[in-house]
């Protein structure tokens, strides 16, 4: 980890370079964590701003999913098996970890193997595993799945609630309710899809993106390669990482598993092939048919502005909730639940994450 005198040359760079009044939005919940975590705020050149996106896959989940994913659990029969920052998530009348006080079989695993190895030694249950995740854990997911089948289980199945990460950035840009003047491309996410899928902010909106790493000079290096742009482009600073073709494996295991479908974000509604529902081929493993539910109209929180908070919108501290009735500890809203919310983000590093 870099020092901050360390940094003091590249501080003096980004301040020279950057344009004033340069909003930047930072997409992945990694970046988001990072920047609070190293008091970057306090760092840049004063109108530089960076805000947060739709970067938090347990976020960014819509409430009318996790209702779903709530009825399922509660079926009798089925062990629901997840990560663990879904579990504290609030649906619309409780949570997973609700549901697993009042005796359902809920349970967390490090890795979608662990919900194969459980489905293989409880071959009495129905082991359903809602998976979450962006590019970055998809395809553990469908690798997991094709294990499954090659085993012959036939007490698996999977919940898919994986999307994919460019065509948010579309839809925010589109709304066009935060001037943005570019984006840290998230680094986890672009080590499997490469940069090809990012060239349209830059041919179609005219703005740049630098695909960053994690540590705080990755990130400050990241900026000014933003400022310095002639013109827009989207560039790589996390190259130990990420190459412009990404995991062509990985991908191609994507493609076999899973094929595009529209999704439901928080914050930005339905946006259309943004969501990997499984192929139909994977028909009889799709817990959404084999477990038909139907857990009610969903209903948002009052007062809550996490939808507001992934579009760039307001920051977390801008929410009337925020540190009041809503903390890590009793949460309202996904935002402050999440390992990579903006809402937690802000209220771990309080003080630190002053810009």
């Amino acid at each position: 980890m870099a020092r901050p005198d360390d940094l003091t040359g590249l501080v003096a760079e980004l301040s020279s370079a950057a344009r004033s009044g340069l909003t930047v939005m930072e997409v992945c919940g990694t970046h988001t964590m990072a920047i609070a975590r190293f008091g970057l705020r306090q760092l840049l050149p004063e109108g530089t701003r960076l805000v947060s996106g739709p970067g938090c896959p347990v976020c960014v989940t819509a409430m009318a999913d996790l209702d779903r994913v709530l009825a399922v659990a509660d079926l009798p029969g089925v062990t629901l098996v997840t990560f663990g920052d879904l579990v504290r998530v609030p649906a619309s009348r409780g949570s997973l970890a609700a549901a697993r006080a009042a005796g359902a079989d809920i349970r967390v695993v490090y890795s979608p193997a662990d919900a194969v190895r459980i489905a293989v030694a409880e071959p009495a249950r129905q082991v359903v595993f809602a998976g979450i995740g962006f590019e970055t854990t998809a395809p553990t997911t469908a690798a997991a799945l094709l294990e499954a089948r090659a085993a012959g289980l036939t007490n698996f199945s999977l919940l898919s609630l994986h999307k994919t990460m460019p065509l948010p950035l579309r839809a925010l840009l589109d709304l066009g309710e935060t001037s943005l003047g570019g984006f840290l491309l998230p680094g986890h996410v672009s080590v499997i899809t490469g940069t090809a899928c990012y060239e349209f902010l830059a041919a179609d909106y005219g703005i740049g993106g630098v695909v960053a790493g994690f540590e705080a000079r990755d990130v400050l290096e990241a900026l000014l390669m933003l400022a310095r742009q002639e013109r827009p482009a989207v560039e790589i600073q996390y190259t130990r990482a990420v190459r412009p073709e990404g995991n062509p494996v990985a991908r191609r295991l994507l493609e076999q598993v899973f094929e595009p479908s529209d999704a439901d974000w928080r914050g930005l509604g339905v946006i259309p092939g943004s969501g990997l529902a499984l192929r139909e081929e994977f028909a009889d493993v799709d817990a959404a048919r084999r477990f038909p539910v139907d857990p009610g109209p969903a209903l948002e929180p009052a007062g809550c502005r996490c939808g507001e908070v992934l579009r760039g919108v307001t920051d977390p501290a801008d929410c009337a909730l925020f540190g009041a009735r809503c903390t890590p500890e009793d949460p309202v809203g996904a935002c402050m639940v999440s390992s990579e919310g903006a809402c937690a983000a802000a209220w771990r590093f309080r003080g630190i994450d002053d810009g």
